[in-house]
């Protein structure tokens, strides 16, 4: 991220699923404007309760949707996610692609500075962090974050990719494990700590331009390979912006 921009207004695209509520939560004491999609009207109140400061109606699938969406913002946290269902397997109409990637697109051309992409242990080379009969279930979904990864890498945008471990609704443990390069490290992670590292990275410099695994300390399953030591920039939430609400 240019470091001489100053970011005001962020996107936090598929704000209506769990992690990305659990992302408001984080954002909404800071100074930065945040901006929430969601699929459906009905969820337009609890997404201001949440710390919406606006929320879109989005389809992702659909290019102008992802255009309105970027625009006037400096950062985008995609945690565009498929409901449950049969899809995952057989990988048809997956916004995991179609619409991660129409999300980049809009992005390069809106100028953003940084974007942050929720993707999962078991793409690419984290795939030996899930079991095969758990790979062959989810497939289609895997294929299609892997697709989403490498659109993210090659579009010149500046990023951090976040692959967590089966996600819970835990409490945060505030002790997460960074692994890069994948290998078989897994684990389970509440969605309150991938938030926190999701919304510290545009901030954090050392994880910039880069693909990390998260688990957490105490439900690691297995070791990382490439552990990395990483200052996630928390302070840089922490100032409140009480006086703008009011």
């Amino acid at each position: 991220m240019d470091r001489s921009r100053i970011p005001d207004q962020v996107l936090v695209a598929g704000a209506s699923g769990e992690t990305g509520q659990e992302l408001l939560s984080v954002l909404r004491p800071t100074e930065l404007s945040v901006r929430a999609t969601t699929r459906s009207y009905a969820n337009v109140d609890m997404l201001e309760r949440h710390g919406a400061d606006d929320v879109i109606v989005a389809d992702f699938f659909e290019s102008a949707d992802a255009v309105a969406a970027v625009d006037d913002c400096d950062i985008v946290y995609c945690t565009l996610g498929t409901p449950p269902g049969v899809r995952h397997t057989i990988g048809t109409r997956l916004v995991d692609r179609t619409g991660v990637i129409n999300l980049i697109t809009a992005a390069v051309g809106a100028g953003v500075s940084y974007f942050v992409l929720e993707s999962a242990i078991g793409v690419g080379t984290s795939k030996a962090g899930l079991s095969l009969p758990a790979r062959l279930l989810i497939r289609g979904t895997l294929s299609a974050k892997h697709d989403a990864e490498t659109a993210l890498r090659r579009s010149g945008l500046d990023y951090t990719i976040v692959r967590p471990g089966r996600l819970t609704n835990d409490p945060p443990s505030g002790a997460v494990v960074v692994n890069e390069g994948g290998g078989s490290f897994s684990g389970s992670i509440p969605r309150a700590d991938v938030a926190q590292v999701m919304a510290a990275s545009p901030f954090t410099p050392d994880a910039r331009n880069r693909t990390v695994e998260i688990v957490s300390r105490d439900d690691m399953t297995s070791e990382p390979i490439s552990p990395v030591d990483i200052d996630w920039a928390d302070d840089r939430l922490t100032a409140g912006r009480e006086h703008r609400r009011i």
